[in-house]
C-alpha cells in the first residue's frame, strides 16, 4: 500500500459520491434537501406508532412464504421498506431480503401486508421482518437511524 493509493481509493470511494449527492441535494435552491428534511421530519413524527404485527410462513418445497402485517401510522407507504434479515452463516454477510407490499389490511387505517419468498435451505426461524426508513438517496442508517424489528 501507498498514501497515494489510500488517499485515491478514498477520494473515489468516499469524496466524490458524497460531493455528488450534495450536489443533487443543492439543485434548484435546495429542492431535494428540502424535501429529505420533511422526510425525515414526517418518519420522526410517525416513526413511535409504526410496528411489525403478526408473521406467518408456509414452507412449500424449496421456498418460505413469508407474510407480515406492517401498521405505518399516517405516513406514506414508500417513506419505509419492510425487509426478512438473518444473521450471516459462517462469517457470511447477512441475508436482507425486500417485501413487497401485497394488500391493505381491512379495517385498518395505514396497516399492510407484506410478502416474500426466502430459499428454504435455511429454517424459516433464521429470518425476522424489520422496517427501515427509505428516501431515495438517504444514506440509511446514517440519515436515519430508526429500525423497527418484528417482536
Amino acid at each position: 500500500f501507498s498514501a497515494d493509493r489510500a488517499v485515491r481509493e478514498y477520494t473515489e470511494q468516499h469524496y466524490l459520491p458524497r460531493a455528488a449527492a450534495y450536489r443533487e441535494r443543492a439543485v434548484d435552491k435546495g429542492a431535494a434537501g428540502r424535501n429529505i428534511v420533511d422526510w425525515r421530519e414526517s418518519m420522526e413524527k410517525e416513526w413511535p406508532a409504526m410496528r411489525v404485527g403478526e408473521m406467518k410462513v408456509e414452507t412449500n418445497g424449496a421456498q418460505h412464504l413469508f407474510e407480515v402485517e406492517v401498521y405505518l401510522s399516517d405516513a406514506d407507504p414508500n417513506a419505509a421498506r419492510v425487509e426478512l434479515y438473518a444473521d450471516g452463516v459462517s462469517g457470511g454477510d447477512p441475508v436482507r431480503l425486500e417485501m413487497e407490499r401485497s394488500s391493505q389490511l381491512t379495517g385498518a387505517s395505514g396497516g399492510y401486508a407484506y410478502r416474500a419468498l426466502a430459499p428454504a435451505t435455511r429454517p424459516a426461524t433464521d429470518y425476522t421482518a424489520r422496517l427501515i426508513p427509505y428516501h431515495t438517496g438517504v444514506a440509511v442508517p446514517l440519515e436515519a437511524a430508526h429500525i423497527l424489528w418484528q417482536g
